[in-house]
């Protein structure tokens, strides 16, 4: 289980099954990549028209490529979304 700590109050939230441990003050898109840095799947949120994998571009919410469901709510921008104890993110649809 990554450990995403910062200094602040810890959370715990699940990505893709994984439980992720990341300060409060993280956001989602943040702990999606350093959990894919610590080992695992590569980052994609969503795919391509082409088939090709698409993550975080801009980082502050304009471009879109950063959408992931959260706690069953769709499209929801992981970039401007900080992270919370039991959220639960899915990056595979």
């Amino acid at each position: 289980m990554p450990d995403l700590h910062g200094g602040g109050r810890r959370v715990t939230l699940t990505i893709d099954g994984c439980t992720v441990v990341a300060d409060e003050h993280t956001t989602v898109a943040a702990a999606i990549l350093n959990r894919d840095a610590g080992g695992g799947a590569a980052w994609a949120v969503r795919r391509s028209v082409t088939g090709t994998p698409r993550g975080p571009l801009c980082g502050m919410g304009i471009c879109f490529e950063c959408r992931a469901t959260v706690d069953g709510r769709p499209h929801e921008r992981t970039c401007q979304l900080p992270v919370r104890d039991g959220m639960e993110v899915r990056t595979d649809g």
